[in-house]
Parts: C-alpha cells; sequence; structure tokens
C-alpha cells in the first residue's frame, strides 16, 4: 500500500550529484533507463506507497536550486508543553522547516521511561530519530540516511519501523533505500544500544532485503521492496528469544511500471553485530506466494503488513488484500508462523466479514478523501494482549459512509486469529453511534496488563471535513468496550502539511503502550507556516500519558 519516504534536502543535492556515477559503477544492467517503479508511480493510481510517491512529488515542488538555501536542522532539544498530558513536538526543525511524516515508536520493555520514535524526514532524506528518557516529556533528534553499498551513494529512505530487544538491550530501526534515478531497491536495519543516541551509520545497515546481487553485482529491476515493519521477540521463554522479524511488500514489475503481483514477505535473523550490521545473515520465506493474475488482485497482492510477536513466540501478522496497481483494498488478511517464520498457514484467513466491510473507492484509485486531496489509504494495525492472547485489528471502515464518512472499526480473535469477531465501529459519538466525517489511520496497541490503546485522525468537529485532530480509545476489558477522547490539542490544515501541493501526510501514525507510559506518536501540522516560508510541513508530536497515575 503505500508508504514512505523522504526526500533528501540536502541530501537532495547529494543525491542528484551522484547518479552518474551510480550508474557507472553498477554497470549496464543500471543503464540509464527509467526505474520501473517510477514508471508505476506515472502509470498507476495505487500499489506501491504514497512515501515513495512523495520522493517525485516533493522534487518536482522544492526545484533543483530551492534545495541549496535548505539549512541543516539544528541539534536543540523539541519544544513542547512538558506537563502530563499536554502535547509535545518530538523533532527539532530546519530552517525554514521541512515536513516529517509516518511515524513508528517503541519503548525500553525493561525501563519503558525511555522510548525511540522514528519518521520520514525531508531535512536528511531519511530517518529522523527522536528519543526520550523521561517518559516523554522531553526529545532530542538525531537522523540517519541510507547508503547503497553497491554504489557508495546515499539513497532515499524512510517508511520507518522501530522495536526493541530485550535480549540486547538494542532498539532497532528499519526503513528503505532506494533511487529516483536507479533500479536499486532495498531494506536496511539499524541499531542503538545507548538508547537511541547513537545509530549504525547508513553505510554499515543491515540489509533485510535486497534486489541487489552483492556477488554476481546484477540488479534485478522487476523488484521494487515496500512498506517493512519490524518487530522483535522479546519473551525470554520463547524458544526463539530474540529473533528479528521485518515484513514488506515485494512489487513485481513489468517493464512499464505495471505490477502483476505484489506478495508479502518476511526476512528474520537472530543476530545483528553491534560494531557492524552488515555482517548479519537474514532468512526469507514467502508469507503470500509469488503469484501473477489479472489485474493484481488476490492472494498475491497485499500491502500494510503490521508483525506482532505472541507469548510463546508465534509470529502473527495482519494485513490487508490490496490491488497492486490501484490501491483497492477488497479484503483485511491474517496469516502466522509458529516455527519462527520458516512457514506459515496454507491459505491467509480473512478478518472481515460480508457486508460488515468496504474499502473506499474513489474515481481516481487512489484513496483520496475528499474535500481535501491527501491519499488517505486504509492503513491498518494489529495488537496482541499479553495477558489473555486476544488480538484485536483496527482499520478504516467505509460501509457507513452515506452517514458518517470513513470510521475506524474493529474485529477481535481469540484463537490465534483463526476466527475472528464481528465488526464494530470504534470512532463513536455520545450515543454510540459512528461519529461524523472522516476518520482514519488507526494504529493499535496493548500494555502488559492487557488494557488496548487506539489512535486515529479524526475530522468529526470541523462541519467542513477539513482539520484533522488525534483521538484515542482505551479499553480495559479486553477490548469488549473502549471509550474515546480527543487527545491533541489543536486541529491543523493537510492542505498545508507538505510542500506546495499538501498531498502527502504521511499514511499512517504510531502508537506503543506500557502501564508506566503511553507513546501515542502522530504527524502534525498545527504550525505549518506555508505563508511565510513557502513550504508546506508537518512534526512529529506525542502527548505524555502516565496510566499508573491516573
Amino acid at each position: 500500500m503505500k508508504r514512505i519516504a523522504a526526500v533528501i534536502i540536502v541530501g537532495l543535492i547529494c543525491s542528484t550529484l551522484s547518479i552518474a556515477t551510480s550508474a557507472q559503477q553498477s554497470g549496464d544492467q543500471a543503464g540509464a533507463a527509467t526505474p520501473r517503479w517510477v514508471l508505476h508511480v506515472a502509470n498507476y493510481p495505487g500499489g506501491i506507497s504514497n512515501g515513495v510517491r512523495g520522493v517525485l512529488a516533493a522534487q518536482g515542488e522544492i526545484g533543483g536550486s530551492g534545495a541549496a538555501s535548505i539549512a541543516q536542522a539544528p541539534t536543540s532539544p523539541s519544544d513542547g508543553n512538558p506537563a502530563s498530558g499536554k502535547n509535545v513536538k518530538m523533532n527539532d526543525d530546519s530552517y525554514p522547516p521541512m515536513p516529517q511524516n509516518e511515524t513508528a515508536v517503541a519503548y525500553n520493555v525493561d525501563d519503558p521511561q525511555i522510548a525511540v520514535a522514528a519518521a520520514n524526514d525531508y531535512v536528511s532524506g531519511g530517518v529522523v530519530i527522536m528519543r526520550t528518557s523521561d517518559g516523554g516529556q522531553k526529545w532530542l533528534s538525531t537522523r540517519n540516511t541510507p547508503e547503497f553499498r553497491g554504489t557508495g551513494d546515499f539513497c532515499s529512505g524512510g517508511d520507518p519501523g522501530v522495536a526493541y530487544s530485550r535480549k540486547e538491550g538494542a532498539f532497532y530501526i528499519s526503513q528503505l533505500c532506494f533511487f529516483r534515478a536507479l533500479p536499486f531497491s532495498e531494506v536496511h536495519v539499524i541499531k542503538s544500544v545507548d538508547g537511541g543516541k547513537t545509530w549504525t551509520p547508513g553505510r554499515q545497515a543491515a540489509r533485510a532485503a535486497s534486489n541487489f546481487d552483492y556477488v554476481t553485482h546484477t540488479v534485478d529491476d522487476s523488484i521494487f521492496n515496500d512498506k517493512e515493519l519490524i518487530v522483535v521477540d522479546n519473551n525470554p521463554s520463547s524458544p526463539l528469544y530474540g529473533r528479528i522479524y521485518v515484513t514488506y511488500t515485494k512489487f513485481h514489475l513489468l517493464p512499464n511500471g505495471f505490477s502483476d503481483y505484489c506478495p508479502l514477505q518476511l526476512s528474520y535473523t537472530d543476530a545483528v553485530p553491534t560494531t557492524n550490521p552488515l555482517l548479519s545473515t537474514w532468512s526469507h520465506t514467502k508469507i503470500q506466494p509469488d503469484q501473477p493474475g489479472g489485474n493484481g488482485t488476490g492472494s498475491s497482492a497485499n500491502q500494510f503488513s503490521d508483525p506482532v510477536v505472541e507469548n510463546n513466540g508465534t509470529l502473527d501478522v495482519g494485513f490487508v488484500s490490496e490491488n497492486c496497481n490501484d490501491s483497492v483494498d477488497p479484503h483485511l488478511l491474517f496469516q502466522r508462523s509458529t516455527d519462527g517464520g520458516q512457514t506459515f498457514l496454507a491459505s491467509a484467513v480473512q478478518i472481515d466479514k460480508a457486508g460488515q466491510y468496504l474499502d473506499f473507492m474513489d474515481a481516481a484509485g487512489d484513496d483520496t478523501l475528499p474535500p481535501t486531496h491527501f491519499r488517505a489509504p486504509n492503513a491498518t494495525s494489529l495488537a496482541y494482549s499479553p495477558k489473555t492472547g486476544t488480538l484485536l485489528y483496527v482499520y478504516q471502515n467505509n460501509i457507513n459512509r452515506a452517514v458518517s464518512q470513513a470510521d475506524i472499526s474493529y474485529q477481535t480473535s481469540t484463537d490465534g486469529g483463526l476466527h475472528w469477531s464481528d465488526s464494530k465501529f470504534l470512532s463513536t459519538d455520545s450515543s454510540g453511534k459512528p461519529a461524523a466525517n472522516d476518520q482514519f489511520f488507526p494504529w493499535a496497541a496493548s500494555d502488559e496488563s492487557g488494557r488496548f490503546y487506539v489512535i486515529w485522525f479524526d475530522r468529526r468537529l470541523d462541519p467542513a471535513n477539513v482539520r484533522i485532530n488525534t483521538w484515542q480509545a482505551v479499553s480495559g476489558n479486553d477490548a469488549t468496550s473502549f471509550s474515546s477522547a480527543k487527545i491533541s490539542s489543536q486541529d491543523w490544515n493537510p492542505n498545508d502539511g507538505f510542500f506546495t501541493s499538501g498531498a502527502f501526510i504521511g499514511d499512517y501514525n504510531a502508537l506503543a503502550a506500557s502501564t508506566e507510559a503511553v507513546y501515542a506518536v502522530w504527524t502534525d501540522g498545527r504550525d505549518s507556516a506555508r505563508a511565510v516560508t513557502g513550504i508546506g510541513e508537518t512534526d512529529i508530536f506525542t502527548t505524555v500519558q502516565r496510566p499508573n497515575s491516573d
């Protein structure tokens, strides 16, 4: 589905200057041909994630000469009110400020006051990494730009995932590595063992997936790897304690950019050397089969994978069956592995039920929710209760669109994902009916006690259905019922959130929950100053939540 990426601002210059060198070093197989993923974006409205598409959009809006005037971001602490329950801006800014979007977050499971978050960063072209050691009251920023070892060039990155390893006492971040003018495509993983202060340099990142053969020095330009997320088995009693899993979508592209299949994939490893993660060895499994078919539909078309690990080491993955070329999401699916990712169920379990779910299918086939013109794909999220074993799946649902626009719905499973409950509306008003206007980009998590949390973007308070707030729902009864409330202290206009077009605000938010601190992390454009700088921007915000003190 959609997502990721970041356009290099300072890095945009470096990337542009290095293209000729890259092509020469990579051999005839790279050539000067337009990469198939670029043709895909140009010719088809859906499939490859919106974050990746944002690279091309931002490049056109900034212009070559504009990039040279962008100053590097300062290293001062982020601003915001540190009082409990107040909104806190997490990232620092460049001047003029550039967008950050698409968030991920994880906390140290032995000390939840320590957490790391990441987001697409249009200053560095990779990810901005934000860390806290006081439960989210104050954050410090650093940045990481990926590097493709095949040529030594910095690549565009973003689409971050964040995980913590209890076994190693380490944080991990996954992100993409791709080029606007070359066919190389990789999924990288970097590591921090000091609470997020320092990270693996881009040139030494582990490679969880690549379309480049480092032995033969050839590239398979028909493959583009997209939308990865990362999780670690943190259960000491699990036989696979410490295993690192990365899920992603492998787009297979024809010469004209058409994707005939785009299945879900898994990479996993049991060890990432701290001194040089590049030396790690990864195994690979097809979660869904390579299966060309018609319009890119069916079991081979997948996006938005979200992995979680159960107490016994079972790996669960929720995802959507999304057409490879038009962003239509016919069904919501589930897979699981009980042998550490070596094998999965013979066929995916369908979560949605007849008459209870409907994807939004606009005329352009690109998930644009009117009256605004940014894309709002069906970002989905899977959460697991370590106390009861219940699985919670949340998603955007348009089954009641004629009355309430897009809503957030949820379903649960109590048998490891083999069977699912009927769908219920989560974004409701005081009377229990689906809330008015659009709700989208949900993310779910459970704390150690089994309490579930869900956040999402919500436009119910704006009669024009434009301005966005962030809402949160909480359940203390194993997702039997939820209570919800607005957690953002200020709304914002998404039309001012991305350079000059406002067409991209990310594709998802993030949430990590413990009984000591709940980290709801979202993209927020309240400080966008397009009228002053000419550049729309968004930042990353959170709200300080301490459940034990409630």
